[in-house]
């Protein structure tokens, strides 16, 4: 009995003295997450920054808890549908996303905002949105319906189109159009144009197979899904665009509330710290999209101040009162984002 008690003894002694000695980074529990994208993988400098964006908020963030939250990256919509991620992101069933925010307006019609045609000028602008009114009033929305706004990323777009450059909205007459959300399908229709609705990764195939006779995404979509192939003709967002689209990368409130405060510290500083790369990288492909079609052989284009305004008196009289007229508070919301100069 003696002997066995001291064999006890000794084992726990030396369990204990294990688990002492035991690294931190072993002892420590680690916190593994999921962040889907439909966007294509980067392996390059000149591949898709949201996809980099992804991958340096992920080390950056595995690295500053010291291991204790590790983030695993699903590119090119390979984890889940590109129109599930919103709903999933929701539901806690998707931890994180960069996702265009407007791809939720069917579940959320207040976030069709962020892709309100002229609304947006500039990503200076866009970005003042995060400290004035209606990016306060956007993220209490948001974190109301089950998400949280980690980086702000905004994305000038352009039109890329089988036939002749799409420029002015007479030029959209009677084509079958991608435009991304409710608000610019509106504006497509006004200018006589048939709007489809699907999200960038089908937009290859679309253009191919004519279904799609044009279409409008961001600068970076246009490259990355090599749109250039299918197209004749591209108008770029470098000069003027009416087209600005918010894609920020989000973290689910059932994700969040996992982390501890230490980690949602770092999180959060990540995130913010990510905004100058992110407006650095889409700014560069508004120039190098040009560059990209040139050298495809199609014809390259930019808009004037003029044709702007052109469709500016379109959205007003489509994408503007129908925000206004038929969303929650929708009056109050425009009147926030026009107040951001």
């Amino acid at each position: 009995m003696k002997l066995n008690s001291f064999r006890v003894l000794a084992s726990v002694l030396i369990s204990a003295s294990v688990i002492a000695t035991a690294p931190a980074s072993l002892a420590a529990e680690t916190t593994v997450m999921k962040l889907s994208h439909q966007f294509p993988s980067s392996t390059g400098p000149d591949g898709d920054f949201r996809d980099q964006l992804a991958q340096r908020f992920a080390a950056e963030v595995e690295q500053k808890t010291g291991g204790s939250l590790k983030i695993e990256i699903y590119s090119g919509s390979s984890l889940m549908k590109t129109k599930s991620q919103f709903s999933a992101l929701r539901k806690g069933t998707l931890d994180l996303s960069v996702l265009p925010l407007a791809y939720g307006g069917g579940e959320v019609p207040e976030v069709t905002i962020t892709l309100m045609p002229a609304l947006v000028r500039s990503y200076e602008q866009g970005l003042r949105w995060k400290t004035a009114p209606i990016g306060q009033e956007l993220e209490k929305i948001l974190e109301a319906k089950g998400m949280k706004i980690l980086t702000w990323v905004w994305q000038a777009g352009g039109i890329a189109s089988r036939g002749e450059p799409v420029i002015k909205p007479a030029d959209m007459k009677g084509l079958k159009v991608r435009g991304g959300d409710r608000s610019m399908d509106l504006l497509i229709n006004g200018a006589g144009g048939a709007a489809t609705n699907l999200p960038s990764s089908e937009i290859y195939s679309a253009m191919s197979t004519g279904v799609l006779d044009a279409a409008l995404t961001s600068s970076t979509s246009l490259i990355s899904y090599r749109l250039n192939e299918v197209a004749k003709a591209v108008t770029t967002a470098r000069g003027k665009t009416f087209w600005f689209m918010f894609e920020p990368l989000l973290i689910s409130m059932d994700a969040w509330n996992r982390l501890t405060p230490e980690q949602q510290k770092v999180v959060t500083e990540v995130g913010a710290s990510l905004e100058s790369f992110a407006m650095e990288g889409a700014k560069r492909d508004d120039q190098r999209l040009a560059e990209v079609y040139a050298a495809s052989g199609d014809k390259v284009v930019d808009m004037d101040d003029a044709t702007f305004e052109e469709w500016v008196a379109i959205a007003m009289e489509t994408s503007y009162k129908h925000f206004e007229e038929n969303v929650k508070n929708g009056k109050a919301l425009m009147d926030m984002a026009r107040s951001v100069k």
